[in-house]
């Protein structure tokens, strides 16, 4: 596991890489006007024939989305969507189709889907949605990151700590707990502060939702 340095180096990287919006179009007509009109507004992007063609590329790990028609050979562009969603691929998903209904536009975006567009599709439409994909890439990666950095530091806890933990979320005091863990009451004390400290939280109700979202259980053996 990463330090937190090398964790915040990282980070940094990746907030300084561009966005990517990534195309899957078997018509290279459509696959050249999409990179145009995304480069004329200053946004990157990398279009491909085949969903097997995207898979083969080595993405870069930075904000991007996906501009994915419906009809393609072999796979179609709702079975991809699922398969991404399968091997937790969040890469946000924008279709675009000829032959769409509205079943399939349900389907799509009941499964996820930033936005269902048409061919031709209107400019303005496509940017917007790219904008909202975009933003919601931004916001899933934001939360990863955050999400991690907890669990380093949940980590960094004694197995002690952590059933200081699981008592103090259970709702006990300091002289419940030390009585239950044949503990003074200072050393309690002790272990509560370095614990909320680790943690870098200064409330109970944040130590709770801590603690549900890593299951620490309530009472002296939290991880059993």
């Amino acid at each position: 596991m990463l330090g937190h340095a090398d964790a915040k180096s990282a980070e940094t990287k990746r907030a300084k890489a561009k966005p990517v919006v990534f195309i899957i179009d078997d018509d290279s007509d459509v696959r050249e006007g999409l990179r145009a009109l995304l480069q004329s507004v200053s946004l990157d992007c990398e279009a491909f024939s085949s969903t097997s063609d995207f898979l083969q590329h080595k993405r870069p790990d930075t904000v991007s989305c996906l501009v994915l028609d419906v009809r393609l050979p072999g796979l179609s562009g709702l079975d991809f969507q699922r398969e991404l969603a399968s091997t937790r691929v969040g890469i946000p998903v924008i279709f675009l189709t000829g032959h769409g209904d509205i079943p399939m536009s349900v389907r799509a975006i009941k499964a996820g889907a930033v936005e269902f567009l048409t061919k031709p599709v209107r400019e303005q439409d496509l940017l917007d949605a790219v904008r909202t994909a975009l933003e919601r890439d931004r916001a899933r990666r934001e939360q990863e990151e955050s999400l991690q950095d907890i669990k380093a530091r949940f980590e960094s806890l004694s197995e002690r700590e952590r059933n200081v933990m699981a008592f103090v979320t259970a709702g006990k005091l300091n002289k419940q707990i030390a009585g239950e863990m044949n503990l003074s009451e200072v050393t309690i004390k002790v272990h509560r502060h370095n614990l909320m400290r680790k943690l870098a939280v200064r409330t109970v109700p944040d130590l709770v939702r801590i603690a549900e979202t890593f299951g620490v259980g309530r009472g002296p053996k939290p991880l059993a």
